[in-house]
């Protein structure tokens, strides 16, 4: 199993995600507080699905993965709640929104309801780093086009005129469109 941000990433090869994805890429720091959130959620599901993958009935499997994965995302919003209130507000309604996430479910599904619990870990962090990976992309080319900075420190000149477009939600669409492009175009030539 070979490791790589963009062989099998999330958003720029899945197409999976795109909700938060769009949603909270109006910066980097919304982006990594997403993307780690998503992989706490990740790995910990992937996890407790994989030990229980023997117990659980096939009628009930969906109800018991959304159960799993509804409990970790209560626990990393509590923790988000507690240590970092300035994130949550910001992300506000995208972290509850994780236990629908078709990323968390599908690994669940596909993957670590039928192996091992050091595979299922593993693929976790992989979908997860993966994932935030894009959304850090993604929220750091909208942070600098829109305000010229990133995560919050000023990186453009005083003269830079921000583009208001790119942090508002047709930026990105804007945004993705051209990254994929870009990583196709960057294919093709390879």
């Amino acid at each position: 199993m070979k490791f790589s941000l963009l062989k099998e990433n999330p958003i720029f090869v899945l197409l999976l995600g795109l909700c938060p994805t769009l949603a909270v890429t109006t910066s980097a720091v919304n982006a990594v507080g997403m993307g780690l959130s998503t992989l706490f959620v990740l790995v910990g599901s992937n996890a407790i699905v994989s030990l229980l993958r023997n117990s659980i009935p096939k009628e009930i499997r969906i109800p018991v993965f959304i159960t799993v994965i509804a409990a970790f995302v209560t626990i990393i919003q509590m923790l988000l709640e507690g240590y970092a209130p300035a994130v949550n507000k910001s992300l506000g309604i995208y972290i509850p929104l994780i236990v629908v996430n078709c990323i968390i479910l599908g690994r669940a599904e596909g993957f670590a309801s039928k192996n091992g619990i050091f595979a299922s870990i593993i693929d976790g962090l992989e979908k997860g780093f993966g994932f935030t990976f894009g959304l850090l992309v993604l929220g750091s080319i909208r942070e600098i086009l829109g305000n010229g900075t990133i995560f919050n420190f000023p990186i453009l000149t005083s003269s830079y005129e921000p583009m208001l477009i790119m942090i508002l939600p047709p930026g990105a669409f804007i945004t993705l469109g051209l990254v994929l492009a870009a990583i196709n175009k960057y294919k093709e030539v390879k």
